[in-house]
């Protein structure tokens, strides 16, 4: 089995193996069952255990303490890193984020978590792909159902990848040797297979299967990214649609599941309550990440953890006194009511206060949605040493207008409680427990088509499909004359806060608005030549994102910076080095650029 072993780590050396300097985890071996396929490949059975692997690789991209899933957001116009207390963390993107830099560290950032595990996925994938005829099959069905949800896992990591990394390198077969020849291609192409795919995967893989396995709502979710990124918009159209009218799926327009009893609560509050998400009576995901606290083996979420602010830190009364404390013991026990936070995810005041324009919108209003003031002075001591503030709201200013609050960028700004607010069985004071996750959504297919009839210029149809989601939320309508790409951009911020790879999502419609010509708000055209230097992603993202914009500095004296190239990370330089044979193009804007070739163009 040793032998098994090392094809398994020196396979994909030249994709896999980066920054492996501050982690052990890649010298722990992986599962031998799956690296002895003809032991396990011989039925549906063993074909099926292989896609559970592919589903649980996905799960720790959402979970644990400084979570990947941190990294698709900070690099957008919602969020930015918070920890403000040492140097490290991605804010100087500038100075941070480089080929060589440290790339995969919950003190820096993940961006080589998504390179290492993305091609991880496709080689699960594979495997699986080149060896579907090697079992036997009730019917054709069967064997073309575990063949479609094999071909979504692949096409799942490469769209990631070539809206986080562009031109990436294209693996189609079981790797079974050691490679270190392989060469960057072109986005479209790949995203072209990954189309073709998906459209076989559409006609086989059904919705009759359990929660956290691929469905065919899943696949035609993916099917209209996929048409959306290469500008087949009639087609993202039908994909999307085939989910809205054509699949058991719904928005919940009604309240539901164990907490409908609840008349303090409401209909947002019930859709995101971990033991709501995979009830069947909820037919709003289409694919699911499933984590139970008896699993075992798992770190909890951490949600709250890392995106609520460190408000127990340094906030004080009016009188000066310490204000705020995470005792879970305490008579006021705030940590336990809304978890210990660190403040890692700051969101933006883009996302926590310019998108709410409506005070009825039930994703925002007080209960759902948590502002510092909604808190109250907790501190034990307070209540000899300040008596009068004690229980009472606490204020960001005292009366001569001096901040109380010393570091407002980690300690200070407003969140989504009813999505952050996950019980916390292993953890005091609580931290985010498990809880299931969605990873598509019906709420994004609308939102995801009408986007596809803006490209087209039909505002009266992008409107309507918005509004399904603006209204179930009990927010007002828009009307056409108010559809633009900032629009859909500002309801998905609001509906998809945690769920949506933000960076993705920007960098694709960054490509877009560069391939169609199509004039943005913002009275900017762009175009593919000059796409690393002048594009929609990065104006959007200094438009919007104060930190960026401004250069905000932190506590410790580290700058917020952004610059135009970061529309792509970098392809780390250990993939690129450790590719001795073949040629792995850096993108414009990153040292090692000046070598690139021309990238493959076909398969």
């Amino acid at each position: 089995m040793k032998s098994i072993y090392k094809i398994s780590v020196t396979g994909f050396a030249a994709l896999m193996l980066v920054g492996t300097s501050c982690s052990k985890n890649y010298l722990e071996p992986e599962p031998l069952s799956f690296y002895a396929p003809e032991n396990a490949y011989v039925d549906a059975a063993g074909f099926r255990a292989a896609l559970v692997a592919c589903a649980r690789n996905l799960r720790n991209e959402y979970y644990g303490d400084g979570a990947p899933f941190i990294t698709e957001q900070i690099f957008t116009d919602i969020a930015v890193e918070g920890i403000t207390d040492k140097s490290g963390p991605a804010q100087d993107l500038n100075l941070l984020i480089t080929p060589d830099a440290q790339l995969n560290s919950v003190d820096y950032n993940r961006i080589g978590y998504y390179w290492i595990e993305g091609y991880k996925g496709i080689k699960y994938a594979n495997t699986i792909i080149t060896r579907i005829d090697d079992a036997k099959y009730k019917d054709e069905a069967e064997r073309n159902s575990i063949l479609g949800s094999a071909l979504f896992h692949r096409a799942f990591r490469y769209y990631r990848l070539v809206n986080q990394f562009g031109d990436v390198p294209l693996s189609l077969e079981e790797v079974s040797t050691a490679k270190v020849d392989y060469y960057t291609t072109k986005r479209e192409v790949i995203l072209q297979k990954m189309k073709e795919d998906m459209e076989f995967a559409a006609k086989w893989v059904t919705d009759n299967v359990s929660r956290g396995e691929v469905t065919k709502g899943a696949v035609n979710h993916l099917l209209t990214k996929i048409n959306l990124a290469l500008g087949k918009f009639d087609d993202a159209i039908a994909s999307a649609s085939a989910v809205i009218t054509g699949s058991p799926y719904s928005l919940m327009t009604a309240r539901f599941g164990t907490t409908k009893g609840d008349l303090t609560k409401n209909l947002v509050w019930d859709l995101h309550r971990p033991d709501n998400k995979s009830l069947a009576e909820n037919k709003e995901g289409l694919f699911m990440i499933i984590d139970r606290q008896q699993e075992g083996g798992f770190e909890g979420s951490n949600l709250m953890r890392n995106c609520v602010p460190q408000f127990y830190g340094p906030t004080n009364t009016p009188n000066g006194k310490k204000g705020l404390s995470d005792l879970a013991t305490a008579e006021i026990p705030l940590s336990s009511m809304y978890g210990r936070g660190i403040g890692r995810l700051r969101g933006t005041s883009y996302s926590t206060q310019a998108i709410w324009d409506d005070a009825n919108d039930l994703r925002h209003i007080k209960g759902n949605w948590m502002n510092m003031e909604d808190l109250v002075y907790n501190e034990p001591a307070l209540k000899t040493t300040d008596p009068t503030y004690y229980g009472k709201p606490v204020q960001l200013r005292n009366a001569a207008g001096g901040l109380l609050c010393t570091d407002t960028i980690r300690s200070y700004y407003g969140w989504p409680h009813y999505k952050l607010y996950l019980p916390d069985l292993e953890r005091t004071p609580m931290t985010g427990g498990h809880s299931d996750w969605y990873v598509f959504r019906i709420a994004e297919t609308y939102l995801l088509r009408a986007e596809a009839y803006y490209w087209k210029g039909d505002a009266a149809s992008a409107v309507a499909d918005l509004n399904k989601v603006r209204v179930r939320a009990n927010a007002a309508p828009y009307t056409a004359a108010q559809l633009n790409i900032g629009t859909i951009l500002d309801e998905r911020a609001r509906e998809l806060f945690y769920e949506e790879p933000r960076k993705c999502e920007l960098t694709r419609i960054a490509y877009l608005f560069a391939m169609t010509g199509k004039t943005a708000y913002n009275g900017k055209t762009y175009t593919l030549a000059n796409f690393s230097t002048d594009n929609f992603y990065y104006d959007r993202v200094k438009e919007k994102n104060v930190f960026y914009k401004n250069g905000v500095r932190t506590n410790h004296g580290d700058q917020y910076t952004m610059s135009p190239y970061h529309v792509l990370w970098p392809i780390p330089q250990a993939a690129i080095t450790a590719n001795v044979l073949g040629h792995i193009n850096q993108n414009k804007g990153y040292n090692g650029a000046e070598s690139n070739i021309p990238p493959l163009d076909k398969i």
